[in-house]
């Protein structure tokens, strides 16, 4: 007797369910994943962020997408929500749906205790394959910290731990104020 195996979606199939779900999930390898819900850290850390790029970046040809824009690492299949991200110039999207990202200049995730290993490494290997992408944040939320990591030749990491400072994004000449993307968070 044959062992049964797992049946694999396909993206078009994941992405015919995503678009009729009530609940997001990220999907890979023919598999979805549920995304559990946010804690008021997160949320306030994710509205402060993308309300700060925003305001820096009226007038210029860059948009900032909350985390109900999906974005695939083409080159790996990974579809997934970053909390937010940032495009310049003409978006490409993956259909006409216009709702799969494919050309982030900026993603950033905000941390949480079962996220983070993977924010970390896993997803930063599909991240770092899309041509596209110059800088990843990683923002904690149970403590004032910014890490981003800026592609060279090779990636390279950079983080502020004080309220005072800031951390700049120079692929799209902003900076996030670390006491502006912490506002009325406590911890």
């Amino acid at each position: 007797m044959e062992p049964k195996t797992k049946s694999q979606m396909s993206p078009e199939q994941y992405l015919e369910i995503e678009r009729k779900a009530e609940y997001k999930s990220e999907y890979f390898n023919g598999e979805m994943f549920a995304l559990a819900g946010a804690k008021e850290n997160h949320n306030l850390i994710v509205l402060n962020t993308g309300s700060e790029l925003r305001s820096q970046l009226k007038g210029r040809p860059c948009k900032v997408y909350p985390g109900d824009m999906r974005v695939r690492a083409y080159e790996t299949g990974l579809y997934t929500y970053p909390e937010v991200v940032i495009v310049c110039g003409d978006p490409s999207f993956e259909d006409k749906e216009r709702d799969t990202l494919l050309n982030p200049v900026v993603i950033i995730e905000v941390l949480s205790e079962s996220t983070e290993a993977y924010d970390r490494g896993r997803k930063f290997e599909h991240y770092r394959q899309i041509p596209s992408l110059q800088e990843y944040v990683l923002i904690s939320q149970d403590r004032y910290k910014i890490e981003k990591f800026t592609r060279h030749k090779e990636w390279t990491l950079s983080e502020e731990g004080e309220l005072e400072k800031s951390i700049d994004l120079p692929s799209i000449r902003c900076s996030l104020k670390l006491a502006e993307v912490y506002d009325k968070v406590t911890f």
